[in-house]
């Protein structure tokens, strides 16, 4: 009887080192951003830690960005091939949302947590009452000053409140500096489309109509149109957008005074313009008050950019793909170190004012700011949203190409032409 009793305990120990000593499951992630591997990967260990019946071993790859969404849509369309998780940029993302989608609806887990996110940044990635995407941020939209120029100027960067304040500022740091005040991107949406959305208005309205060419957008780029021409205080980026090597040098040599880009954008400064450390200060953008060109808005930021991550149907092992994405995006803990790791304004409104926020990291180390999510805390229901669904992709896509081109450097048309011509072409 007692060596039964005995044999009864080996067994038992062994079942259970065994539950606990199981081989991970492999999950294959597809991104197109090598820090999001990074991310990722560093994760895993905390996952595992947590769950020893649930090990993963992650395989995850970067590709460039084209690359991974064609790779990533044909794989879907035939139904062969496609990775477990994928991020997919939200401007890509309407393109997976169409006909039979073969991704993982997330609501079973996302529900009981979906009230502590941005709602508004939950809804990029949602179709009829069902979320197929988590992000990783909100992309408050900031303005980035290279604060020793301004003070050589005689700027006070806490004294610019609207765009009027900016152009005036603008216009005594070209005086004074010979430098600009900013930079537009011309190949890329990311100066014109933030500004659209501060002024309260889309590309898309909410039944998914265009309206690139609405009043307020004309307004806009006219703008954009004379900071160049009419204030002198702008260029247009050097490479054509603000991700080119060339305009990272620009910077990086104290080419501008300024730019407008959302949160995300700091890791581009820490990694790419080594040389402006101390030197950059993070300020909320400017508010439209009717002080140019009549644009009048309430709204005091936006949430511009985004990376979906979403689970294919495709995924052998579906429960545990979604429960890695969710954790790994979606709990508190993982919010943090989102902000400790890439410098994203996370989706979860519950850590903003976490005191692990406030800790020393890379980013606070290199711009001027003490407290870079107390300043984000004062304005972060002042958020305008922006609507991704039905033909987004080729919205943005003309946008990117053709608007800020035409109007800009090739002066081939008017601001007003350069949007009803794209908008023309859109609704054939």
């Amino acid at each position: 009887m007692r060596r039964f009793l005995v044999l009864i305990f080996l067994l038992t120990v062994a079942v259970g080192f065994n539950a606990f000593a199981q081989e991970p499951t492999d999950l294959t992630l597809w991104t197109f951003q090598p820090p999001h591997v990074t991310y990722y990967e560093s994760m895993v260990p905390v996952w595992n830690a947590a769950n020893p019946t649930k090990q993963i071993a992650l395989h995850a790859t970067a590709f460039p960005y084209d690359d991974l969404h064609n790779k990533l849509l044909v794989a879907i369309q035939s139904g062969v091939g496609a990775p477990d998780i994928a991020d997919i940029e939200v401007s890509k993302f309407a393109n997976f949302l169409k006909g039979k989608i073969q991704l993982a609806p997330l609501n079973d887990l996302l529900d009981p947590i979906k009230d502590k996110f941005f709602q508004s940044r939950l809804a990029l990635y949602e179709k009829d009452g069902k979320y197929y995407g988590l992000d990783f941020h909100v992309g408050m939209e900031v303005m980035y000053y290279n604060n020793e120029i301004c003070k050589e100027a005689g700027v006070d960067i806490d004294k610019i409140k609207t765009w009027g304040d900016y152009i005036k500022a603008g216009q005594q740091v070209v005086a004074k500096t010979n430098k600009p005040m900013t930079t537009l991107e011309t190949t890329e949406h990311w100066s014109i489309y933030p500004l659209i959305s501060l002024a309260g208005s889309d590309v898309l309205d909410k039944n998914g109509k265009v309206i690139l060419d609405s009043p307020t957008n004309i307004k806009v780029l006219q703008m954009l149109y004379d900071m160049v021409y009419k204030y002198k205080i702008a260029i247009p980026a050097p490479g054509g957008f603000h991700h080119s090597v060339t305009y990272w040098g620009f910077m990086n040599d104290g080419g501008a005074a300024s730019v407008w880009m959302p949160l995300w954008y700091m890791g581009r400064f820490t990694d790419n313009m080594p040389d402006l450390k101390g030197k950059m200060a993070i300020r909320p953008i400017p508010t439209f008050d009717g002080s140019v060109n009549g644009i009048k808005s309430s709204f005091l930021s936006t949430g511009m950019g985004g990376t979906g991550t979403a689970v294919t149907m495709q995924s052998k092992n579906l429960a545990l793909a979604k429960s890695f994405l969710v954790w790994v995006k979606g709990s508190k803990e993982a919010n943090i170190a989102i902000w400790q790791q890439l410098g994203f304004d996370p989706m979860r409104w519950d850590v903003w004012t976490d005191p692990a926020m406030r800790e020393p990291n890379k980013f606070t180390r290199y711009f001027q700011n003490n407290d870079i999510f107390g300043m984000m805390v004062a304005v972060k229901n002042g958020l305008n949203t922006t609507v991704v669904s039905g033909n987004y992709p080729d919205v943005i896509d003309i946008l990117k190409r053709n608007v800020s081109y035409q109007a800009i450097v090739e002066q081939s048309k008017t601001p007003e032409q350069a949007l009803k011509d794209a908008a023309a072409q859109l609704r054939k």
